[in-house]
């Protein structure tokens, strides 16, 4: 739905059913990846991060975190984490002409794991703030795993001065939603769709920058 190579025939054809299903879907995944685009830009251009963070970055596609990051500063420092081991695998021969940038197999689910992996602790510099990035991926962590206490655990982990950035898809009495979350939980099998005050739950107590947590506009 984005474009590009980097996809495989059963994507697309999960992508044509869902399509099918439901039309608005494509403008929902173009609005998510421009949000991420804007969180990235903000954090590396305006709060002046120089290291990401991104779990379950999923495979590489059209104008990846690590590109709009290093289109602002070369130097900025990018590790991507998903538990798919083919993601991890073809992002590695995506990347390898990318000292800056790095990919690396974990699983939100083991949120100590992940800040104790020896690529992420050598890689990212834990004295200095870093912008932490779930986009798309809380969804898949149901509500009897805890996703509140897991993102507490990596934001606990995190320097003093970082950022968390956090898509999450809204459970909200709409027919379009209904239908999108049947095909998904038929697709993937773990599907959590959540309310707003359910999403900004997984802040914590973090203050919200403006304009806070915000329904993605063309969503």
């Amino acid at each position: 739905m984005l474009g590009g190579r980097d996809n495989f025939a059963v994507e697309r054809s999960y992508g044509e059913r869902i399509v099918a299903s439901v039309p608005a879907v494509p403008a929902g995944v173009r609005a998510q990846r421009a949000v991420l685009r804007r969180a990235t830009r903000y954090l590396v251009a305006d709060a002046g991060i120089r290291q990401l963070l991104d779990i379950g970055a999923g495979l590489p596609t059209k104008d990846n975190v690590h590109e709009v990051a290093q289109r602002i500063d070369p130097a900025t420092r990018v590790v991507y984490l998903d538990n798919d081991p083919t993601v991890v695998v073809h992002a590695h021969a995506r990347l390898a002409e990318n000292p800056a940038t790095i990919a690396v197999h974990g699983d939100l689910r083991d949120p100590a794991g992940i800040t104790a992996h020896p690529l992420v602790r050598a890689h990212l510099d834990w004295n200095q703030p870093i912008g932490l990035l779930m986009c798309g991926v809380l969804l898949h962590i149901m509500d009897d795993e805890g996703p509140a206490e897991l993102t507490a655990a990596l934001i606990d982990a995190l320097p003093s001065g970082s950022y968390v950035f956090i898509q999450h898809l809204l459970d909200i009495d709409d027919p379009a939603t209904a239908r999108m979350k049947h095909f998904m939980v038929r697709a993937f099998g773990r599907v959590q769709f959540r309310t707003l005050d359910q999403v900004r739950a997984l802040f914590g107590g973090l203050e919200l920058v403006e304009p806070g947590l915000v329904p993605m506009p063309g969503s």
